[in-house]
């Protein structure tokens, strides 16, 4: 029996039952489809979140206080003259910006309406440093951070919240923490991020933060931003602002009392996450099928028990045990291909429609369908189909033609 003959009888096998052979199928098209489907939601939130992440700026590192790696008896805190320290060319001749920072969660109010967001204190350098830009108004200036200025820049989803607008709002008057200040700048839309909203904030001048809202101590930072001259130098800039603060903070050598994050930090650990969630979700839909694959053993076990005469007769006639087993076998492989290229499909549309639905919530998430995930499913498919219909088909070929003959 050759391959063209063998596909042939099994289709003719198979459409004499149509409604059995359609659920058989079904079972495979809903495993393949929950794999391409998990596998596309995984690699969306992948590429969401790192370049969320990237869109902070590729040349950005990041300063806090403490070392998670070690234990320290003690600890000194980033301060303003840290910060100004880092700007020191001769010292960290490949540091081009620093953005100190201080920040805490209040409520803000205004017209009845109030929210807990973040509030940041910043200087003008943050503008550049975390790549802000705004739509209306403008950012805080020198004069005002020098003055301690009751002024405010807010994102846009506290706009919304506060005002139900996204526009019109410079000149209007909020409060925080029951303390009143000008709306001076409405802050360009950044989107979601794996640390929450991006467009949910507010900004102040860092003098004003300090002297009045976040009263930690009057030159203790939360985090020190800093840009490096570009991409490439980001580790040079690493280690130079790493020699400015241990001299300044006189640590010891292994012992560095504060963490350097850079961007590429967090990438490469959103990376690490989102593989793993990845690999989850595809775990979790493959086991949907495993019970497909179990749905063709089943049915092709019945219809061994269905066919033993047929089975009987066509090695009476000369069948060989080989040709029995390629029948069965080819039957099988065809119910998880046609199975596996409907459940490209059925992938296909549910990951169009969960990215459809993302949209529609404003959330910037858009499953990805790759060319590796469906030729993953697809053969993943075809095996189950070839494993599962291995033993029934390995029980037709090994039956007796007498046997055969006599079955009721």
């Amino acid at each position: 029996m050759n391959l063209w003959q063998a596909i042939i009888e099994a289709l003719e096998s198979l459409t004499s039952n149509k409604l059995r052979s359609g659920l058989t199928i079904l079972g495979i098209v809903i495993g393949v489809g929950a794999v391409i489907a998990m596998l596309a939601v995984g690699t969306g939130a992948q590429e969401t979140i790192t370049g969320s992440i990237s869109g902070i700026g590729s040349n950005l590192l990041f300063v806090s206080r403490g070392n998670f790696s070690i234990e320290l008896t003690k600890v000194e805190p980033l301060t303003l003259d840290d910060a100004e320290a880092l700007l020191d060319q001769f010292q960290a001749p490949s540091v081009a910006a620093v953005a100190p920072v201080v920040n805490d969660t209040l409520v803000i109010s205004a017209q009845g309406e109030s929210t807990r967001t973040t509030v940041y204190g910043v200087t003008p350098s943050y503008e550049t440093v975390r790549n802000y830009a705004v739509t209306e108004g403008s950012f805080i200036t020198e004069v005002e951070n020098l003055g301690r200025s009751s002024v405010v820049l807010l994102g846009p989803d506290t706009a919304e919240k506060l005002f139900g607008r996204r526009e019109g709002i410079v000149g209007e008057t909020v409060r925080i923490e029951g303390q009143p200040f000008r709306v001076t700048g409405l802050l360009e839309s950044k989107g979601g991020s794996s640390f929450g909203s991006q467009d949910d904030l507010a900004l102040i001048p860092l003098s004003t933060a300090q002297a009045r809202l976040i009263r930690n101590s009057q030159n203790q930072l939360d985090m020190i931003m800093v840009q490096a001259v570009n991409a490439s130098q980001v580790p040079q800039a690493s280690e130079e602002i790493a020699q400015i603060l241990r001299t300044r903070h006189r640590t010891r050598i292994g012992e560095d009392d504060f963490t350097i994050f850079s961007q590429e930090d967090f990438v490469d650990i959103a990376k690490t996450i989102t593989g793993v969630l990845t690999i989850f979700l595809g775990g979790i839909a493959g086991i949907s099928l495993l019970v497909g694959g179990i749905g063709i053993m089943n049915i092709m076990l019945v219809s061994v028990t269905e066919r033993t005469r047929e089975i009987g007769l066509r090695k009476a006639l000369g069948a060989r045990k080989k040709d029995i087993l390629i029948q069965f076998l080819t039957e099988s492989s065809l119910l998880s291909l046609f199975g596996g290229i409907l459940g490209i499909g059925l992938g296909w549309l549910i990951a169009f429609i969960v990215g459809r639905i993302a949209v529609a919530n404003n959330t910037p998430f858009y499953p990805e369908v790759d060319l590796n995930s469906v030729l993953l499913a697809t053969i993943f498919s075809t095996v189950v189909g070839l494993f599962f219909g291995l033993y029934p088909a390995n029980r037709a070929a090994n039956l007796e033609p007498v046997e055969a003959l006599r079955h009721e």
